[in-house]
C-alpha cells in the first residue's frame, strides 16, 4: 500500500508552461498540498513516478508524443494512483472526460479554451478540494485495454429551498427514487443503474458534475442500461422507467403536481458547497413524497446529502448509505450514517436490489 504522507503530493501533467506554474501555485496555497513534480508530457511524467509515486496526479487530456487517456489507461493498469483529469470545457471534451472516467479517473477539472490561468486561479478553492478529495480515493489496477484563500461559506438547503409549508403530501400510486453521489460516482451510478429493469421506479440522481458535463454522463448511461437516462429539463415528469440526472450548474428539486411528480431545475447558490446539491433534492423530496420516497446516498467526499437524508427519514422515507468498502470516498456516507439518516448500510452490489424491494407494491 502507498505510504500516505503529512500532505498530499500531487504531480501535475500539461504541455502548458503556464498552466503547469499556475497549477502549482494554486495548490500550494493550501499548505497541506505538495507539488512534488511538473510535467510536460507523459513521458516526463513517467520518469518522475520511478522515483517518487505521488498521492495524485492532475492529468492534461491533450498532450503531444502521447495524450492523457493512453497514459490514464497504462497508469491504472501498471502503477494506480489517483488521477483528476483536466479539459476543456466543449461537448468534445465532456466526450473525452467520459472515456477518462470508465478509464480510471475519480474526478474532472473542467478548464476554457481560453484564459486558462485567470479560470483556474478562480477555481482554485474548487481545485484544491478535488484534488484532496481524489488522494482520499481507492483505485485498483484496470486493464489496459479501453473500455486557502478565505473558506467559502458553507449554504444549507435554506438557500434554494423555502420554509416547509407542512406536512408531506399523502401516498400515491407511484413511488420516486432520489440518488446522491459524489467522487467515484460516475461509474457506481452506472453499475447501479444497469442492474435496474426497464420498469424500474422513476429516479432522480444529482452526481457533482460540472455543467455540460452531465448531458455527456447521461447519454452514455442511456446507451448502457435498460432505463432510459436522461439530463433534466425543467417540467421534466418522473416515471416509471426513466431516470433524470440534475444538470451540471442548475439545482434539481423534486415537486409534486396532484398524483404526479415533476422535477424543477433552477438556479441558485452553492449549497453544501455545490450546485447541483444532494440536500437539495433529498429536501425536496421529504417534503413532497414523504414515505413514497427511497434516498439513497453513494460515493463522495464532504457531507452534502446527509442532513438531507435525515430529512426523508423523518419524513418516513427509506433511505440508504453505501458502505466503506465499496465506496470509492467515504465521505458523504460516513456522515450520513453519523447523523442516523440511514436505515441501512449496504454495498454497491446490493443497491439496485434494494431500491426495487423498497418500491415494490
Amino acid at each position: 500500500m502507498q505510504h500516505r504522507h503529512p500532505r498530499t503530493r500531487v504531480l501535475v501533467v500539461d504541455d502548458s508552461a503556464s498552466v503547469r506554474q499556475t497549477m502549482k501555485e494554486v495548490l500550494e496555497e493550501d499548505p497541506t498540498i505538495e507539488v512534488i513534480g511538473t510535467a510536460a508530457d507523459p513521458f516526463a511524467a513517467a520518469r518522475i513516478i520511478q522515483t517518487q509515486v505521488p498521492d495524485v496526479i492532475t492529468l492534461d487530456v491533450e498532450m503531444p508524443r502521447m495524450d492523457g487517456i493512453t497514459f490514464l489507461r497504462k497508469l491504472m493498469a501498471q502503477c494506480p494512483v489517483p488521477v483528476v483529469m483536466c479539459s476543456s470545457l466543449t461537448e468534445e471534451g465532456s466526450q473525452t472526460l467520459m472515456e477518462a472516467l470508465e478509464a480510471g479517473a475519480v474526478d474532472v477539472i473542467l478548464k476554457p479554451r481560453l484564459g486558462v490561468a485567470d479560470h483556474l486561479k478562480e477555481a482554485r478553492e474548487t481545485i484544491r478540494e478535488v484534488v484532496k478529495g481524489a488522494a482520499r480515493a481507492r483505485v485498483q489496477p484496470r486493464k489496459a485495454a479501453p473500455r486557502s484563500i478565505a473558506p467559502q461559506q458553507k449554504l444549507t438547503a435554506d438557500a434554494v429551498l423555502p420554509p416547509p409549508s407542512g406536512r408531506a403530501m399523502s401516498r400515491t400510486t407511484e413511488m420516486v427514487v432520489c440518488i446522491g453521489a459524489s467522487t467515484g460516482g460516475t461509474e457506481a451510478l452506472r453499475e447501479v443503474l444497469e442492474a435496474l429493469p426497464a420498469n424500474s421506479p422513476g429516479i432522480v440522481v444529482v452526481q457533482h458534475m460540472p455543467e455540460r458535463f452531465t448531458r455527456a454522463f447521461a447519454t452514455r448511461l442511456d446507451s448502457l442500461c435498460e432505463v432510459t437516462v436522461k439530463e433534466a429539463e425543467d417540467g421534466d415528469t418522473v416515471m416509471r422507467g426513466h431516470v433524470l440526472i440534475a444538470p451540471g450548474g442548475k439545482h434539481t428539486l423534486l415537486e409534486r403536481q396532484g398524483a404526479r411528480y415533476l422535477v424543477s431545475v433552477r438556479d441558485g447558490p452553492l449549497v453544501s458547497r455545490h450546485r447541483p446539491s444532494v440536500d437539495v433534492l433529498f429536501r425536496s423530496a421529504a417534503r413532497c413524497a414523504g414515505s413514497n420516497a427511497v434516498g439513497v446516498i453513494m460515493t463522495g467526499m464532504g457531507d452534502d446529502g446527509a442532513k438531507g437524508l435525515l430529512e426523508m427519514k423523518e419524513a418516513g422515507a427509506r433511505t440508504f448509505a453505501q458502505d466503506e468498502v465499496t465506496s470509492v470516498v467515504f465521505g458523504m456516507p460516513k456522515e450520513a450514517i453519523a447523523r442516523g439518516a440511514a436505515d441501512r448500510v449496504i454495498p454497491l452490489g446490493a443497491i439496485a436490489g434494494e431500491v426495487l424491494r423498497s418500491t415494490a407494491r
